[in-house]
């Protein structure tokens, strides 16, 4: 996407801090447009996540969903704001009626929807964490492999009205090393469909001519090498992973 001059240049106001979140976060307009402005100032520095800025990442996660064609992440872009330069995502309303990514009693899997880890709620009761069966969640899950996103909490997944979801909140996404880390498991060694292995091939052709330099803007030149080697890798495999690695596969708080 090419971001218009008055998103750009346009007077970044703020409306309010929003809470709870880990980095300062702000909603805010740009005339009559509503964003989300997350600024590099208002980070926390993460020792596993030590080059560039989260900022930085997330305009990168939004470049490569730009590439699958498959629209997971809302139009995001860095420019300058009242508290410095920063990220800026447009903002999108979820539908509160729906939920993508919910938390069952234990043994009441609902029809449709797959199971993803047991825990315990706050009474001490054995609840299982769900997520829907949808084209739309699995191409986010997809997504996140592509990406190799460390925090796909079921808050991080917004629910359009007529079916699409969109995916925010990628700071912590496109390391080198391994980190995948999401509550979408849903579908592991499932094969991927010719739809889901023409939207990560965009991703490989889009490096190819062109994206991979563009990232280095925003990631390391380990980091976009590692981006291309995951897209030949799930290609190769041809099927939905299963977790790996020694960190925890689910974010905490899974929401």
């Amino acid at each position: 996407m090419t971001v218009p001059g008055d998103l750009l240049e346009g007077e970044l106001v703020l409306q309010g801090r929003i809470m709870p979140a880990s980095n300062a976060t702000f909603l805010a307009t740009i005339g009559d447009v509503q964003v989300v402005y997350k600024p590099v100032a208002g980070e926390r520095p993460l020792w596993d996540f030590p080059d560039g800025t989260l900022a930085q990442r997330e305009v990168a996660a939004y470049l490569v969903s730009e590439a699958t064609g498959w629209d997971v992440v809302p139009p995001t872009w860095l420019r300058d704001g009242p508290h410095g330069v920063g990220m800026v995502q447009r903002w999108v309303d979820a539908d509160p009626e729906q939920e993508a990514v919910t938390v069952v009693r234990a043994g009441e899997l609902p029809e449709g929807w797959h199971h993803v880890m047991d825990g315990l709620d706050e009474d001490e009761e054995v609840v299982s964490v769900v997520h829907e069966e949808s084209a739309a969640l699995r191409r986010m899950a997809i997504f996140d492999v592509v990406i190799n996103n460390a925090d796909r909490k079921g808050g991080h997944v917004l629910e359009m009205a007529d079916g699409h979801r969109h995916g925010v909140d990628h700071g912590v996404s496109l390391h080198a090393e391994h980190k995948l880390r999401t509550v979408l498991w849903g579908w592991i060694g499932q094969p991927l469909s010719d739809d889901e292995r023409a939207g990560v091939e965009r991703v490989r052709d889009a490096l190819d001519d062109g994206l991979a330099r563009t990232l280095t803007d925003y990631l390391t030149g380990a980091e976009v090498e590692a981006l291309l080697a995951r897209c030949d890798v799930l290609l190769d495999a041809g099927v939905l992973p299963a977790p790996s690695g020694h960190m925890p596969p689910v974010p905490w708080p899974p929401f």
